[in-house]
């Protein structure tokens, strides 16, 4: 498949060959939900868990006797009545995590991207801007057409002031190649990939 390349201002570039194991497998809807099932609920925190009775380090010696001392009759100072005892019907740790095989993992992101190749994706050279201001970010999206919810993926690591910058616009995000999941990608509706990112992606896949 070959798809044309860009400058981030949105200035012709060139092309380049995807590879079609990759970015023209035909996606399903029930893989992909559950990827994103997957990684919603890998992602969910917890409460954190109180100590019970069980959990807290006091003694279970009886400290007053039966009968004659004026109070009622006990036998753990981890009851919740005492101070520094267990807490009751406190917060239970709660695991959400799913497990996914790797196979499956993989499957659920070349179709993701399958996806935005069909309709939504953009290549560009590299994201190094001259100028990195929000601003000037800003103004070379709009040229570009990139509107709307746009996720940019880098190859190694990204650009330290592209970064900075496109922080301050709201709907776009920015990861790098190693952090590309299924739920980003089609929580967006435009997917930009850096020539670096698309040649990263095919060597996880072929590695």
């Amino acid at each position: 498949m070959k798809v044309k390349v860009q400058k981030i201002d949105g200035k012709a570039s060139g092309d380049i060959e995807l590879n079609d194991a990759v970015f023209g497998v035909e996606p399903r809807a029930d893989i992909l939900h559950r990827i994103v099932t997957w990684q919603l609920e890998n992602r969910r925190g917890t409460a954190r868990p109180t100590r019970e009775r069980s959990d807290v380090a006091r003694t279970g010696k009886k400290f007053g006797r039966q009968k004659g001392g004026g109070t009622a009759r006990h036998g753990d100072r981890a009851a919740p009545i005492f101070i520094g005892g267990g807490k009751a019907h406190g917060a239970r740790k709660r695991d959400f995590r799913q497990s996914l095989n790797k196979k499956l993992r993989a499957l659920g992101l070349k179709m993701a991207l399958s996806s935005k190749a069909k309709d939504g994706l953009v290549v560009v050279d590299s994201l190094e801007l001259k100028d990195a201001k929000t601003k000037a970010l800003k103004g070379h999206l709009d040229k570009a057409g990139l509107t709307g919810k746009v996720l940019v993926i880098d190859g190694e690591c990204v650009n330290e002031g592209f970064k900075k910058a496109a922080g301050n616009l709201p709907g776009v995000n920015v990861l790098p190649a190693i952090g590309a999941n299924v739920y980003d990608i089609l929580n967006h509706d435009t997917l930009v990939l850096t020539k670096d990112a698309v040649a990263k992606l095919e060597a996880r896949f072929n590695g």
